[in-house]
């Protein structure tokens, strides 16, 4: 596959199309940029023009302002790029409007995941399995040590600590876009149907949600509550309100945190929290390894994480695999 990296390689920047002068997911401004979805390490405002979906456009307007010029896609939408480059926007099962990206050139095929997961989500579509020569994927919990639980484990976890603690309200740290909602609609599948309080911060990303056909049931913010009728609630907020003080409006908060990072117990420690909740909206060790296996790409491309790990594997089984260095590409803690 040597032949394509004539028309697609690895920036410190992004993946950039040297052809069509166009970046996928670039750290930096750019006139033409293609974007997986709307976290702040793979989408960001000053663009000139953006192809992404339809609900990532939505979610970059709300986070970072209007974007002058945009192709809004559906999945399976597919856009010329010139030069006889197209791109095709596929689920990718990160959150809501994330998409991998298959890039096709003269019978070449590239897809560039952007980050995603194998697990159902009721607030996003599932990733898409798709064949290609070469596959460039995130790595985010690239280590065997991350193996996520089911998320019916850790719902039960959450439901139970509420219940054996009446006076106290649970206080659950979860990232305002994906997690915060993908924990609404989880326990609204499990048939919790109390209204579940939010920090204000998460107001509006659940609005857009529900907007796009995601329902989340009844909801409010603790601004607008008195503090005993907060006992016993599930509370959301983002993570950096754990430690704040907004908590004092709360009664006696039991500290909890979503993430895939919590698999890592003195991570939790460390924060002060009292209830890891082991969620995560990216790919696991398994599902990474398992997702390159079902692909079977000529060669395997690793970014955004524990990338030496994940070529070590591939090393192993005589799959060709490097590691990208990209700028711009950090864990998120809430994540």
């Amino acid at each position: 596959m040597s032949s394509a990296i004539g028309w697609l390689r690895p920036e410190k920047q992004g993946i950039y199309l040297p052809g069509v002068d166009s970046w996928i997911d670039p750290s930096i401004p750019v006139a033409r940029a293609l974007v997986t979805h709307g976290h702040a390490d793979h989408a960001r405002g000053g663009h000139g023009h953006v192809s992404a979906t339809v609900p990532t456009l939505a979610i970059m307007a709300l986070r970072y302002g209007a974007v002058p010029s945009v192709d809004a896609l559906d999945y399976g939408d597919t856009v010329a790029l010139g030069d006889g480059i197209s791109a095709t926007f596929l689920p990718a099962g990160h959150v809501l409007g994330s998409a991998q990206i298959l890039l096709e050139r003269q019978g070449e095929r590239v897809i560039v995941t952007g980050d995603y997961k194998r697990r159902p989500d009721p607030t996003c579509a599932p990733f898409l399995p798709t064949p290609c020569d070469i596959l460039i994927t995130e790595a985010t919990f690239g280590l065997p040590v991350f193996v996520h639980p089911p998320i019916a484990q850790e719902m039960d976890k959450l439901l139970a600590a509420r219940a054996e603690r009446p006076d106290r309200c649970v206080l659950v740290g979860a990232y305002a876009l994906g997690k915060a909602q993908r924990i609404i609609a989880e326990l609204r599948a499990r048939g919790f149907t109390d209204t579940i309080y939010l920090h204000g911060a998460m107001e509006k990303m659940c609005a857009l949600y529900e907007a796009h056909g995601v329902p989340l049931g009844p909801l409010a913010l603790v601004a607008d509550t008195p503090i005993d009728a907060l006992k016993g609630r599930i509370v959301l907020c983002p993570p950096s309100a754990l430690g704040d003080r907004w908590t004092r409006r709360l009664p006696d908060p039991l500290q909890a945190f979503a993430s895939g990072w919590m698999r890592v117990r003195q991570r939790g420690v460390q924060k002060g929290i009292e209830l890891p909740l082991v969620i995560s909206d990216h790919a696991d060790w398994d599902e990474l390894t398992a997702t390159i296996v079902e692909l079977a790409p000529q060669e395997t491309w690793i970014t955004h994480g524990r990338e030496d790990a994940l070529v070590h594997w591939c090393a192993l089984r005589q799959i060709k695999a490097r590691a990208l260095e990209l700028v711009g590409y950090d864990d998120e803690d809430e994540m």
